[in-house]
């Protein structure tokens, strides 16, 4: 069976990508799940300043508008919208993630081309999002099969930072149900390190703090709740932000329901990573759950072992200055290379 599932997921990007060189010594991080274990694959993607081509009075978006520093156009624009389409399909195995969470959208217009104008109109998703107060415009948003996930509410958070800072993106929350099950689903991108770590780590404390009142009060209302919290959070795992505000645990023999476990932890601690500066990974991406879906009795389940970075060649290219390999992006600066993004998507099965 293994054998057979990796032979798909090698057909698929050879069928929905261009030729490319196989790199020496890569890892092959990610390996499907059969379809018979599989309820829900939840994605999330950073698919890197996915900007329309259209000039926003209100946003800083002027870098990307045709004739600009970065000569963005329709062209490289379809090209962008078509590889995202590629690596969400290519990422499902026998057919895409139930539900996608994505960050760096500029607006509406965006994902309505990619879920629309690409082969993905077939799965008719259906998405949350809203502009956010960000400076630049770029949002987070989620894309869910309406057949698999039922809609029932949502809601928009802002981090309130200090007035010495910028605005930053929503929390975006989704509660749904899927087999009969509710769901609680957060997806994120914490203020950057622009700036410098410790200049900024006191906004993404901030992000963290707002984020745990919020699934606090879910918990009040139900200890037992199931909440999946994804996202970019521009800290790793062991950063206080994720530990110290956001109290998320590792997992241990003590589940306890009403608490978040990071499932991203064993990444770090494998020396793997999402996304690269200069020559060192970073985890910046991560899934943690509550303690209720790690309780393998219930209707919807998961484990540590059925997160996974979605490590493929195609996504990758050579890194000349640094060895090794790093994320295949849209820019190297301001030259247009026509990759893919400067982050890996991340993976998350619910069986």
């Amino acid at each position: 069976m293994q054998k057979r599932i990796n032979i798909l997921q090698t057909f698929l990007f050879i069928l929905l990508t261009p030729m490319v060189t196989v790199l020496q010594g890569q890892d092959r991080e990610y390996s499907f799940s059969p379809e018979s274990e599989r309820e829900l694959r939840l994605m999330f993607y950073n698919v890197e300043n996915a900007f329309d081509t259209i000039n926003d009075p209100e946003k800083n978006d002027k870098e990307f508008l045709p004739n600009a520093i970065r000569n963005w156009n329709s062209f490289r624009y379809f090209q962008k919208i078509k590889k995202i389409y590629k690596v969400i399909v290519a990422a499902g195995g026998w057919k895409p993630p139930e539900l996608i969470g994505l960050c760096e959208v500029e607006n509406a217009n965006v994902l309505r081309d990619l879920a629309n104008k690409t082969p993905l109109s077939k799965y008719q998703y259906q998405f949350v999002h809203k502009n956010s107060p960000d400076q630049r415009g770029i949002d987070v948003a989620l894309l869910y099969n309406p057949e698999k996930f039922k809609l029932l509410a949502t809601k928009y958070v802002h981090p309130e930072l200090p007035e010495q800072y910028r605005s930053t993106r929503y929390i975006l929350y989704a509660k749904g149900t899927s087999q009969s099950d509710t769901l609680h689903i957060f997806v994120n991108h914490w203020p950057s390190k622009w700036g410098g770590e410790k200049s900024t780590e006191p906004k993404r404390i901030v992000a963290a703090k707002t984020l745990r009142r919020l699934t606090d009060s879910i918990f009040k209302t139900n200890k037992k709740a199931k909440i999946i919290i994804t996202g970019d959070f521009n800290d790793k795992p062991e950063n206080k932000s994720i530990t110290d505000y956001l109290k998320t645990l590792e997992i241990n023999g003590n589940i306890k329901v009403n608490r978040l476990y990071n499932l991203s932890t064993r990444w770090t601690k494998a020396s793997k990573g999402t996304y690269k500066y200069q020559a060192h990974w970073s985890v910046l991406d991560q899934f943690m759950v509550s303690g209720s879906l790690l309780v393998q009795n219930e209707k919807l389940s998961t484990t540590s072992a059925d997160a996974h970075i979605f490590k493929f060649s195609s996504l990758l290219e050579k890194d000349k200055k640094h060895m090794g390999v790093k994320p295949f992006r849209t820019f190297s600066g301001y030259r247009y290379i026509g990759g893919y993004s400067d982050h890996l998507p991340i993976l998350l099965d619910l069986k």
